[in-house]
C-alpha cells in the first residue's frame, strides 16, 4: 500500500471511530509504527487529524474546519451522487442560492446549459466555476472572505442577501442531528447561512452521511427549515427516519 493510500485508509478510519492509535494501525496496515507516526505527521501538516499521546484525532472532533482542499477528495463519489440527485430539485427556470462548500460546488459544475438560471452565492469557488456560463446571471455576495471556505461573510453579506428571494437554497452544512440541527464551526458562517435560508421560498440541504451525528460550536438553524435533505446511502434508516419527522424529506442518493 503506497503513503497516500494509507493516509486515506487512517483519515477514513479515525473520522469513522474518532481517532485513532498507533499500534492498532500498524497491526491493520502491516507496517511499522514509525511508519505510522510519519503517516499521522504528515496527515497532521495537512490539517486534518490532531496528533494526540499514542494516536491521533480527527479535527472535526477537535471543532478544527477542514480548509476547502483537505474536504474536496473526502467522500467524494456520495457528494458526486448527491449533486447529480440536486438536479431534479432546480426550477425549469429561475433563482437559486448555492451555498459554499463541496458538494454545493459540485452542484454547480453540473448545473444544466439548457435553462437559463440566476444564482446567487457567496462562494468564491462556486463563483468562478459558473462565472463564464452564458445561461447562468451570477451574483457574487461581497464581504470578508474566510480562508477556511472561500465564502464571504459578515454583516455586508448578510445585508445583499436580504435583498435577494430566491426559488430555492441549496445548502451545505458541517454538522447535522436531530436534537441541534445544522451546525457550522464558524459563527459569522452560521450567521450568512441562517440569511440565506431565509431569503429562499424552498431549502435543499446537501450532506453526506459523515455530517449526521455532528455537532459544531456554531448553530445555524433547525432541521424544520429544510423542505429536503439529500444524502447517500452511508445513512442509517432509523436515523433517516428521525430526520424525516423532523420536518423535512429525506433522498437517498
Amino acid at each position: 500500500m503506497y503513503a497516500p493510500e494509507r493516509h486515506q485508509r487512517i483519515l477514513a478510519t479515525a473520522r469513522a471511530h474518532g481517532r485513532v492509535d498507533v499500534a492498532g494501525l500498524a497491526r491493520e496496515l502491516s507496517v511499522t509504527p514509525e511508519t505510522v507516526r510519519r503517516d499521522l505527521t504528515a496527515l497532521e501538516r495537512r490539517g486534518v487529524v490532531r496528533r494526540v499521546h499514542g494516536g491521533a484525532i480527527p479535527v472535526e472532533r477537535l471543532g478544527i474546519e477542514p480548509a476547502v482542499a483537505d474536504r474536496e477528495t473526502v467522500a467524494a463519489g456520495e457528494k458526486e451522487r448527491i449533486a447529480r440527485a440536486a438536479l431534479d430539485e432546480l426550477p425549469d427556470g429561475g433563482s437559486l442560492i448555492l451555498d459554499a462548500g463541496t458538494t454545493t460546488m459540485r452542484l454547480a459544475q453540473l448545473l444544466p446549459d439548457d435553462r437559463e438560471l440566476t444564482v446567487v452565492t457567496h462562494s468564491i469557488p462556486v463563483a468562478g466555476a459558473l462565472i463564464e456560463r452564458p445561461n447562468i446571471t451570477l451574483h457574487l455576495l461581497g464581504g470578508m472572505v474566510r480562508g477556511r471556505t472561500l465564502a464571504a461573510v459578515g454583516e455586508w453579506t448578510r445585508t445583499q442577501i436580504a435583498e435577494v428571494f430566491a426559488d430555492v437554497a441549496f445548502m451545505g452544512t458541517n454538522g447535522v442531528t436531530v436534537e441541534r440541527g445544522m451546525t457550522t464551526p464558524d459563527l459569522a458562517e452560521a450567521g450568512v447561512k441562517r440569511a440565506l435560508i431565509q431569503a429562499a421560498r424552498r431549502v435543499v440541504l446537501l450532506a453526506d452521511h459523515h455530517k449526521f451525528g455532528r455537532e459544531n460550536f456554531a448553530r445555524v438553524g433547525p432541521l424544520s427549515d429544510v423542505d429536503t435533505v439529500i444524502t447517500d446511502d452511508g445513512l442509517d434508516d432509523e436515523l433517516a427516519a428521525e430526520v424525516e419527522n423532523a420536518g423535512p424529506t429525506v433522498v437517498i442518493a
